[in-house]
């Protein structure tokens, strides 16, 4: 691969957690869409998470509107569900809508009942998310697209298809982050 090839997919994986929900491809020779880096889950697997985030976030919108902040973060048919809600009874009625979205797997849901988190808090969780990809690209413990990075709160959750030993490098290095006050593993172990 040349320089300037690598230099552009090492961008692009650094812009990826700022992009945390969108389908991002590279058009490569013959015109073919493939995803920036490998991944563990088959191509079907990954258009299903993105078509289940979908499906999640809109039926919460359709029953909640603007009452809470949601997000909704599919890996490998596994829904991890954070944010803020006005009470107990909305978080367990957005578990339901979760869990009854067509080919959902399980759901963890770690909302929490408060007031919606400020725009400032926001901009901080996706500072974080990119502190993290970034130290685990510099650390090279394990290949960095393995291991998907969501923030909320200052605290990082952790998805992906991967060894007891990728997780263990993945948590570490998350945990040691400036700035993050606490790590959830949300892993599936191979």
């Amino acid at each position: 691969m040349n320089k300037s090839k690598l230099s552009v997919i090492i961008c692009l994986m650094l812009c990826l957690p700022l992009l945390h929900g969108c389908f991002v491809p590279v058009v490569a020779g013959g015109g073919t869409a493939v995803l920036v880096a490998e991944d563990r889950r088959s191509t079907g697997t990954i258009v299903e998470d993105q078509t289940i985030e979908g499906k999640v976030r809109s039926r919460i919108s359709d029953k909640y509107d603007d009452q809470v902040h949601v997000d909704v973060v599919s890996f490998n048919r596994f829904v991890l569900l954070v944010g803020e809600v006005p009470s107990q009874e909305v978080k367990e009625g957005i578990g339901v809508i979760a869990l009854g979205v067509e080919n959902v797997r399980n759901v963890q849901n770690d909302l929490v009942i408060g007031a919606n988190t400020s725009t400032s808090t926001h901009a901080n969780d996706a500072y974080l998310t990119s502190k993290v990809k970034s130290r685990f690209v510099s650390e090279n413990k394990f290949q960095s697209n393995h291991v998907k990075v969501i923030t909320e709160d200052s605290v990082v959750y952790l998805m992906g298809l991967v060894t007891k030993k990728e997780a263990d490098d993945a948590a570490e290095i998350a945990s040691t982050t400036g700035g993050v006050q606490k790590v959830v593993k949300v892993f599936e172990y191979m």
